[in-house]
This record gives C-alpha cells, structure tokens and sequence, in this order.
C-alpha cells in the first residue's frame, strides 16, 4: 500500500511547482500537537511547501503555549486554532503582538461533553445536561463512588470540565484522559457491552463517523462565560455555559511569515479544509493505523483537486 500511494503521489507531482524566489532557504518550522487531525494536517501542509521548493522541520509544541512560540517566531504557524480549546490563549497571544489570524477553514467546530448513543438508553432524559446531572450513578465508577465520571480531554487542553461542573453543581467527577487515543480506548471498551459513558469529544473527527452519538447540551454559550462571572447561569462562576456549538478553526501566522516565506504564507492564507476532509486526514491515522506522513501522502494523493488551485495561485 505505502509503495502504491508513493508511486501515485509521484506521478501526481511529476511536474512541481516553481517557489517564489523571495522565499527563504531556511527551515519553516511546523508546531505538532497530540490529535491526529492536526498532526496529518500538518505533514499535509509540510509536504506541499517542500513540494513548492521550501525546507520544512516539525516541531513537539505545547499545544497551548504554541501561540507565544508562534508569536515570538520560534514556529512559522499554528494550522488548528480551535475556538472552544484554544481561543483565550490566542486571544492573549494576538493582544501582545507579533502574530495574526491567517484566515478560517471552511470547518465549523464543536467541542464538548459527549455520549454514545447507546448511552442514550440509559438515560433518556440526554441530552440535556439537567437530565445528565440526573443520572450520574449511571456513570459511577469505583472511583468516584456515587458520582458519575465525566472523561475529559488531557490537561494541557484546558478543557475546564473540573470549573464546569462546580459551577453547575454536578454530581460528576472530572478525570483526565491522557491523549486523544486514550479516549478512544475508553469509547471502544464501552462499545463492547454498551456502557454508559459520557466523554471530551469534538467534531471534525473521524470518531462520529465510528460512534453516532450526541453533544451535551449545557446552558448556551454567550461570550464571557469564560472571563465574566455574570455571563451564564451562575453568577458567581465562570464555564457555566456550554462551548460554543458552531465554532470557528483558524489559522495563525508569526508576523514575518509573509516576508520570509511569501509563496508559503500566500498557500495557507487560501488553504482552507472542510469538515469531512479534516475527519478524512484523523481516519487514515486512527482507523487505518498509517504513520502520519504516509497519511498526509495518501491524503495528498487523493485529493490534488483540492490542494493544487491554492499552490498555483501562490507560484511563480
């Protein structure tokens, strides 16, 4: 298979394009997180500067602190600015100078609680988070006793589950996964005998085309709700609310991006992905068990419609 998708990505690329000459010769530094979407996203985008004539390296970035490095021009760019996770420390970072918003994908987002819809039967009342709160002994563990367990996302995703459920007073109690595979392990050994869990989840992956299931749905997000303790429910708290249902996933550049590197910052002030391709790129990793970069090449190889209007219109 990887020989196969190496012989169609060759011949698909059997005439590269020209990099402008104004690009620099130095390495464009791509930061890597810990999901697979951004990670193959990532190798995709690094393979299409290398293809266009440009040096690419990757980097292992905090994927909270990858702003300040994006920021302070240690890493070129950040591919995944996701409004729900990552917002406040964009947010920060854009106020201190030094960085920009490149554009949005076509991508809308949604970050959450979740459940499978097995779990649906257990407590029907979902997915009303009152109703939630009502069954929390369906998710109790020997370890959180009579309270249900809620599996958030790891803890440097700053996901807030712990704030959430004080400030609605829930009888649940916030575990954190320690990867994004770790919550699918957790999903998939609850299939098995169709056990009720509730999970940090979010969409485009390729999770929802595996597991139907369905958001959580908290009070309505209203902005503020993260910094102002009078937006939401409880006035006296902050994340009393939901994350937003239909939010935004960005691109952010470092601010010398454009001079140093113009026919690469010109690709991905274009590129813009779509839901089912970004869950497309999560798949061949999670699913199909491909290394990243032998993913990003088969992605690459599929998809050359797609990727090939933005390269051109950035090439000389």
């Amino acid at each position: 298979m990887k020989k196969l998708t190496t012989m169609v990505l060759t011949a698909a690329l059997a005439t590269p394009f020209a990099a402008i000459a104004e690009d620099s010769s130095d390495p464009i530094t791509i930061p890597i997180h810990n999901w697979s979407s951004q990670i193959v996203m990532s190798n995709v985008v690094g393979q299409m500067f290398e293809e266009m004539g440009n040096n690419v390296e990757f980097v292992t970035t905090d994927s909270q602190a990858v702003y300040e490095s994006v920021r302070l021009g240690d890493v070129a760019l950040e591919l995944e600015v996701w409004e729900g996770a990552f917002g406040a420390s964009f947010r920060e970072a854009l106020s201190k100078g030094g960085l920009h918003d490149a554009g949005d994908h076509d991508a809308v987002t949604r970050e959450d609680w979740w459940y499978p819809a097995w779990t649906k039967e257990s407590c029907p009342g979902l997915p009303s988070w009152e109703a939630l709160n009502a069954c929390a002994e369906v998710f109790a563990t020997a370890e959180t006793g009579s309270n249900g367990m809620y599996l958030d996302g790891p803890v440097d995703w700053l996901k807030h589950g712990q704030e959430r459920v004080a400030a609605l007073d829930m009888n649940f109690t916030v575990v954190n996964a320690g990867s994004a595979a770790a919550l699918w392990a957790h999903i998939g050994a609850a299939e098995a005998e169709k056990k009720p869990i509730v999970v940090f989840n979010w969409t485009p992956n390729f999770a929802e085309a595996v597991w139907p299931g369905e958001f959580v749905e908290f009070p309505a997000w209203e902005d503020g709700c993260d910094t102002d303790p009078t937006k939401g429910p409880n006035k006296e708290a902050l994340f009393d609310c939901g994350n937003p249902s239909t939010g935004y996933l960005k691109k952010a550049a470092w601010d010398g991006m454009e001079d140093k590197w113009p026919a690469a910052y010109c690709v991905l002030t274009k590129l813009s992905f779509t839901n089912p391709q970004i869950a497309e790129m999560a798949k061949l990793v999670d699913t199909d068990e491909l290394e990243p970069e032998e993913a990003a090449e088969e992605w690459l190889a599929a998809n050359r419609a797609v990727v090939e209007p933005w390269m051109s219109a950035c090439a000389s």
